[in-house]
């Protein structure tokens, strides 16, 4: 039966990993139709595991290999002071601990907006990324610091275990949203996933994504993390990055940046691929955020050469590609003095987070 399945659904993605890829094509103003085999795998239990499990299954050798090779691609001089500054106007800069404050919070929100209070061309972050109850703060913090069009990130739905009802998750989301939460990160719950619970999983991100609809606004954006260190396989990363683009989510987003095992080149690869394939088959684009344990500039380019050469400009940009970190910033500040410069400041020059 499974390979039946994997007959069935294999035109949807792009096999091997090892091969390049051609830049996709910009995306239609409309999503096209989802094909009839996409639209029946939702329709039940049995249909999404089908499909799940029909998805032709990933080559851990060649995507590792593949990885590996793209992380030694080299850009220097413009080209590294471009990715430099995309990499900043990527980041979601992040708090997300116990002891976090209100001054905290504040001083993080204007960094963002002004991370080099000493060169005033260095770009705003993307988003400032909290706890719900510090969405108030970072919201307002950000409109008095001239950061208005910088986005309010905040993480809900239990996290970072995601261990709730479904009622107190769906409570987490609405509260974050009230209090003026631009984008969701929710963590799907991966003992339902691990258990081939997939209807469950999905159901209970289409309900997330329902709570994030605000009465006479923009609805906020939906983020779907995985955390790619306890799904265990690149199989089981497909497989959930597939059923969180079927159940609406904006964004798939590797990890909450709690456990040993965080974003990788390789797993981030694996999602990469899933969003291709998944344009590819329905029309509608989805973005990427790898997280936790990206710090370096290095580490930054090496993600953007993946993007660049696995989807193409489409999702070189901050709506489509994010960077969830808090430390990062700080190494991309001190590159970009070094090349303006021609010296290297050291960490006493920046802001510790």
């Amino acid at each position: 039966m499974t390979v039946c399945y994997a007959r069935r659904y294999a035109p949807l993605v792009t096999m091997p990993a090892t091969s390049p890829t051609t830049p996709a094509a910009p995306p239609p103003a409309q999503p096209s139709a989802v094909p009839p085999e996409l639209a029946d795998a939702t329709a039940s239990d049995a249909a999404l595991r089908r499909f799940l499990h029909g998805l032709p299954g990933v080559d851990a050798v060649g995507l590792e290999a593949r990885a590996a090779q793209l992380g030694t691609r080299s850009i220097k001089t413009t080209a590294k002071a471009y990715a430099i500054d995309l990499a900043i106007s990527m980041i979601d800069l992040t708090t997300l601990e116990g002891a976090d404050t209100p001054s905290k919070v504040r001083a993080l929100c204007a960094k963002g907006v002004n991370p080099d209070p000493t060169d005033r061309t260095v770009p705003k972050v993307a988003a400032i990324c909290v706890y719900p109850d510090m969405v108030a703060t970072a919201k307002e913090a950000l409109a008095a610091g001239g950061g208005r069009d910088v986005k309010v990130a905040s993480v809900a739905t239990a996290f970072p275990a995601g261990r709730a009802a479904l009622d107190v998750k769906l409570a987490d989301t609405r509260d974050a949203v009230a209090a003026g939460a631009d984008e969701i990160d929710m963590v799907i719950d991966r003992g339902a996933f691990l258990s081939g619970r997939y209807l469950r999983v999905l159901e209970e991100i289409r309900a997330v994504k329902e709570a994030c609809a605000r009465a006479g606004g923009e609805d906020a954006h939906l983020k779907v993390i995985f955390e790619n260190g306890e799904l265990s396989t690149y199989d089981n990363i497909r497989r959930a990055s597939w059923l969180a683009m079927l159940a609406g989510a904006d964004v798939i987003k590797t990890s909450t940046g709690k456990v040993a095992v965080n974003a990788t080149p390789a797993n981030t690869l694996v999602m990469l691929e899933a969003v291709r394939d998944f344009r590819a088959a329905t029309g509608t684009q989805v973005g990427v955020k790898p997280a936790g344990g990206i710090r370096t500039t290095k580490d930054a380019i090496r993600y953007l050469v993946m993007v660049n050469e696995v989807l193409g400009d489409d999702w070189l940009h901050p709506d489509w590609f994010r960077f969830g970190a808090s430390s990062l910033l700080n190494d991309l500040l001190m590159q970009r003095q070094k090349l303006t410069t021609g010296r290297y400041s050291g960490p006493d020059y920046v802001t510790v987070d």
